[in-house]
């Protein structure tokens, strides 16, 4: 059986030929000259396309940075016994789930000046959007990964006269973050996918880079195909991080 990397090449391989190709069978004047690195203006444009991943990366990863840190501060009043401190965690996640990501993020542009008199750049209006966003969604997984640590855990913790803020730090979150690994993987693709969203408020990231050409050479076919290539390449290279993230750890604990 072809293992999912042999999966991907072949695809590209088979991919790569029938958008290059033009598609002949269509009545569209194909523009590939325009992106083509082997032409002055055409290694031009594809550098301005290129030139959006770094700033799409490191919002990217500045914006899980917080959703992790705000979602698991809201996962543990929800396993709390105390009703009240539960009742915060599900409002805090039922709001920012069902605010669709796009609307938060004019909001926050928008609105922020207007309602708190907080005016935030492009940057950092995105960053926190994105943070506040997925933080509902980093809660829940926090939670559903405290909770399937075995509870004779936390007793030996507190048979050790372990404090709160210690049986967290040293016995629980260790392991549930093996076990929410995967999941904080989807996390982080799913954020590099809305970082494009973040192109309606002028950020220069892949998408609005993407679109800026296309006004200029009139070619969105082929400049949005460029697009998908690029994110579908990135996404990749992430997901390849993640999978050999968790292996490693789970050869660490084998040599346990």
């Amino acid at each position: 059986m072809p293992t999912n990397r042999q999966l991907i090449v072949l695809g590209f391989i088979f991919l790569v030929p029938f958008v290059m190709s033009g598609c002949t069978t269509t009545e569209y004047n194909w523009g590939w000259y325009e992106i083509m690195p082997s032409t002055e203006k055409g290694a031009t444009n594809l550098r301005f396309l290129l030139s959006g991943m770094w700033l799409t990366i490191s919002l990217s990863s500045v914006a899980i940075f917080f959703s992790i840190l705000i979602g698991l501060l809201i996962a543990l009043p929800g396993l709390s016994a105390n009703r009240y401190w539960r009742g915060l965690n599900r409002t805090y996640v039922e709001i920012f789930r069902a605010i669709p990501v796009l609307v938060l993020i004019l909001w926050v542009y928008y609105g922020l000046p207007v309602v708190l008199g907080i005016s935030l750049g492009p940057l950092m209006a995105g960053i926190v959007s994105l943070a506040l966003s997925d933080s509902a969604f980093e809660a829940e997984i926090f939670r559903a990964g405290i909770q399937s640590i075995d509870r004779g855990q936390t007793e030996a913790a507190d048979s050790l006269g372990l404090n709160y803020v210690q049986k967290m730090r040293l016995i629980i979150l260790p392991q549930a973050l093996r076990r929410i690994l995967p999941p904080l993987g989807n996390q982080f693709v799913y954020m590099l996918k809305m970082s494009s969203l973040l192109s309606i408020i002028g950020l220069q990231e892949l998408t609005r880079k993407a679109n800026e050409l296309t006004v200029t050479v009139y070619r969105p076919l082929e400049i949005y195909t460029v697009l998908v290539l690029e994110y579908l390449l990135l996404i990749l290279v992430v997901s390849w991080l993640v999978r050999k993230l968790e292996r490693r750890l789970d050869t660490d604990i084998q040599l346990a």
